[in-house]
């Protein structure tokens, strides 16, 4: 359960980080699974090419154009995953902060990133409810760290408090990424910080959150498992993408 202080760490920086949330084994175990399903080239897999992002192989018959970047559809992947997605540790403390009656979403996330050595690309600065459709932008992802996560493996940067900052449209790109060549974000990503995490660790953060990450430099893949959740009272609009598949009672 979070401390009233967590709680409102939480709300005031819109994000958090809980220490050894899942074990070593587990965590072990997961990435056996992971490197089988990779090695099987198990379908549904989104591919680094698939990503459209700066650097990225230009299609996957490209060099390097089947690196895979998340393996989806991770809740219906496994029953290990599926538990836990929903979880009574995890769910209780997503209950706290969303409310009884409270939803993992299929739809978005719902995954284990593979940020692979040599073909990962970078992410830029960008809020995840920028192609979601829901009520409001007022969800949250949890992101385990399946092995250990630092700036040398593409560990997630955060821009604290980001996610109550208002932005105009003209400061993102045509893919809603923040511009990082206008004079008037530097005010905020000077702000940013990365988010180092140990192996078992679970970082909480806010739909709206301002976020990036780096390329693998190193020589092994980084693992991560994200789920997201929303309140009973905040669905998503019939027919988007975010209605596409059924979500999970917490």
């Amino acid at each position: 359960m979070l401390s009233t202080a967590q709680q409102e760490e939480f709300a005031s920086q819109g994000f958090l980080v809980l220490r050894q949330q899942a074990s070593t084994a587990y965590c072990e175990e997961v990435i056996a699974y992971c490197e089988q399903q990779l090695a099987g080239q198990v379908q549904p897999i989104e591919y680094e090419a698939d990503t459209r992002y700066p650097g990225a192989p230009a299609s996957r018959d490209a060099e390097g154009g089947l690196t895979a970047r998340r393996l989806l559809q991770a809740y219906a992947r496994d029953p290990r995953l599926a538990r836990w997605a929903t979880g009574p540790a995890l769910a209780a403390t997503l209950l706290q902060l969303l409310g009884e009656g409270a939803l993992l979403s299929q739809s978005h996330h719902n995954c284990i990133m593979s940020k692979q050595p040599q073909y990962s690309t970078a992410t830029g600065w960008h809020r995840d409810s920028r192609y979601w459709n829901f009520q409001r932008a007022e969800l949250i992802s949890s992101w385990l760290a399946l092995r250990n996560e630092t700036l040398e493996n593409g560990c997630l940067l955060v821009i604290p408090c980001s996610h109550k900052t208002d932005i105009d449209v003209a400061q993102l790109d045509e893919a809603q990424f923040l511009r990082t060549d206008l004079e008037q974000n530097q005010a905020l990503l000077a702000q940013a910080r990365p988010v180092p995490l140990q192996q078992g660790d679970v970082l909480l953060f806010h739909s709206n959150l301002f976020h990036a990450a780096g390329k693998n430099q190193t020589a092994a893949t980084k693992f991560s498992m994200v789920f997201t959740y929303r309140s009973a009272d905040n669905p998503p609009r019939p027919g988007t993408r975010s209605a596409a598949y059924p979500e999970i009672t917490l």
